[in-house]
């Protein structure tokens, strides 16, 4: 069967575009960056700031920032990589609005996360009703330098 995989990304500062990059490679993935309609700025980004954006998007559950663009080809990935920085120990809202913009019944999702201190918390928790009918893998975070043939084996250890 031929498995046509995606890893695609948010990335608020950098770091997890980089990581979304090396593992794109090491998947030998196609990349796809989720970029919000309306960017970030710093101050959006405030956490320590109750009325900051990303503060106020976190605490409403039903936020759903937009998203500029689309993958017109969607249909055709079987796996799908889904990265982004930990936000209040889960994935930031703009995470379900790519995941609801999308069918991925019978697709199978892998999250990946960066963070400066906290692990995936109860992320799949909170990613799990916006991708109905989807394999939900357990997430990994990439922190740091991972090598190329640590990437590699985690892929392959996906069944990939």
């Amino acid at each position: 069967m031929n498995r046509k995989i995606l890893v695609a990304y948010f990335s608020a500062s950098g770091v997890t575009a980089k990581a979304a990059e090396k593992l794109a490679e090491a998947a030998q993935a196609d990349l796809y960056e989720i970029k919000p309609k309306i960017p970030y700025t710093r101050a959006d980004l405030d956490w320590t700031d109750k009325k900051s954006r990303s503060s106020v998007e976190m605490n409403d559950k039903a936020s759903r920032p937009a998203i500029a663009g689309k993958v017109e080809n969607m249909e055709e990935y079987n796996t799908v990589f889904i990265g982004f920085p930990i936000w209040w120990y889960v994935a930031p809202t703009i995470i379900n609005t790519f995941l609801e913009s999308y069918h991925f019944s019978g697709k199978t999702i892998i999250p990946f996360a960066t963070s400066g201190g906290s692990g995936m918390g109860r992320t799949n928790e909170n990613l799990k009703p916006s991708c109905p009918g989807a394999v939900l893998m357990p997430g990994k975070m990439l922190n740091g330098s991972l090598s190329e043939t640590e990437l590699k084996n985690w892929v392959k250890n996906m069944g990939l």
